[in-house]
């Protein structure tokens, strides 16, 4: 795991989870005995409550300072509150606990970017929910202890919340209730492929139908932030497909895969529009590429019969003319629209290049847990490091052929988007 986030350079780690609403801080002046995690029948998620020693915390924030891991908190929102009946929770968040855990948390050093206040409370919850008015007057507490306890600070955390899945209704009421500034994002978790157990996993991932119901629900949260709270940002939070730690011999092979290293060195922040035209099962995503000049594609092809070939074209806007081999020989068109343009438009185009990554499943395997990356299988160094992750340069005229079942990225360094700056 420390030579992953090391490869990553600069990772974001969320400490937190189903249990974090239960754990107490062996700081300042707790009251309770400071025991770990117990199996319980009757507690929440089968456990009893739990404490984090600070010399655990001690150790985890030099682990976060020698990978340079950005980190998000989750803090204990049930604390203090009792169960009303089934799953609901009243009464205010007990909150000294949480402030003695921060105060310990500055007089080290500790670089926290970000706290998060509880998870999977929202709506019914997941174990628990807490009503929306209490959570948002809980909030505001919050708000106002981190801003005193960071006052005079060059670098305040960000306030996020709820960290759970997402009710229109609840999260309109949290808006409502802890008003303008509070949070600065609003998290949500999304398991839009369902229970891990589902025999019908692979079907959903490759069902492009399925897979949009992801966008949709993001959509609908954005929509309520720009109405209800334009001073907070949309975050997914928790996701992995499949909740219950994902599904057998699936989540942890090529089919739910998408090389989240090379996203990561590749893709800049900046998101362009890709309009398609195409069948739905190819998949296409255009960002400004990361610290350089240029755009980069990503595209995945669902299909487990089509080659998609692309052809890109010097104008105004990258057009990628496309033929569908094996269904049909229409051809489409993607437009990025009124984001790209050629560099150097009088130099020779014969010698621009781009640069391609094309993922597949070793021995076309979609469950295999080798990634073959241009022919070459991915495999740990024999030193235990990440092997290197090398492109094909090709001329930028000839076309791109995008096999079935598989993912490529496609780096044009030759572009220049004024979305990119």
């Amino acid at each position: 795991m420390f030579l992953t986030l090391l490869a990553f350079n600069r990772l974001r780690i969320r400490v937190g989870g189903s249990l974090q609403d239960q754990v107490l801080y062996d700081v300042g002046n707790l009251k309770s005995p400071c025991h770990p995690f117990q199996k319980m029948k009757d507690g929440l998620f089968g456990f009893s409550k739990g404490c984090l020693h600070m010399e655990r915390w001690d150790e985890l924030n030099r682990f976060f300072k020698e990978t340079s891991a950005m980190v998000t908190f989750g803090l204990n929102a049930l604390h203090g509150r009792h169960k009303i009946k089934r799953s609901l929770w009243g009464g205010d968040w007990d909150s000294s606990n949480a402030q003695d855990f921060m105060k310990y948390t500055i007089s080290k050093g500790y670089q926290i970017d970000s706290w998060e206040f509880g998870n999977e409370l929202s709506g019914n919850g997941i174990g628990a929910h807490v009503h929306a008015d209490q959570y948002g007057k809980d909030l505001v507490n919050l708000r106002k202890i981190i801003n005193e306890l960071y006052k005079g600070s060059q670098s305040k955390p960000s306030l996020i919340a709820p960290g759970g899945f997402y009710d229109e209704e609840w999260f309109v009421k949290l808006l409502q209730t802890s008003g303008f500034g509070v949070i600065d994002v609003m998290s949500h978790h999304m398991y839009n492929l369902g229970a891990g157990v589902d025999p019908k996993l692979v079907s959903k991932i490759l069902n492009p139908d399925h897979l949009n119901k992801a966008a949709y629900t993001f959509g609908n949260l954005t929509h309520i932030i720009r109405r209800h709270g334009p001073w907070t940002s949309a975050w997914v939070g928790e996701s992995g497909g499949a909740y219950n730690s994902g599904g057998a011999h699936v989540s942890n092979t090529f089919v739910n895969s998408f090389c989240g290293l090379l996203w990561h060195r590749l893709m800049g922040k900046v998101v362009l529009n890709v309009k398609s035209h195409a069948s739905p099962f190819l998949r296409s995503y255009a960002h400004c590429s990361k610290g350089r000049a240029g755009v980069t594609l990503l595209v995945i092809n669902l299909s487990n019969q089509t080659n998609f070939i692309m052809n890109a074209q010097n104008s105004i806007n990258l057009k990628l003319a496309a033929n569908e081999q094996n269904i049909s020989r229409d051809s489409f068109t993607h437009n990025l629209k009124k984001t790209f343009s050629w560099v150097g438009t009088k130099a020779s185009d014969d010698a621009l290049l781009r640069e391609e990554y094309h993922l597949t499943p070793k021995d076309g395997y979609l469950r295999s847990q080798t990634m073959v990356l241009n022919g070459i299988p991915l495999e740990l160094t024999s030193t235990g490091d990440i092997p290197s992750l090398n492109p094909v340069r090709v001329n930028l005229k000839s076309p791109i052929t995008i096999s079935p079942l598989s993912i490529a990225f496609i780096v044009f360094p030759n572009f220049e988007a004024p979305a990119c700056g």
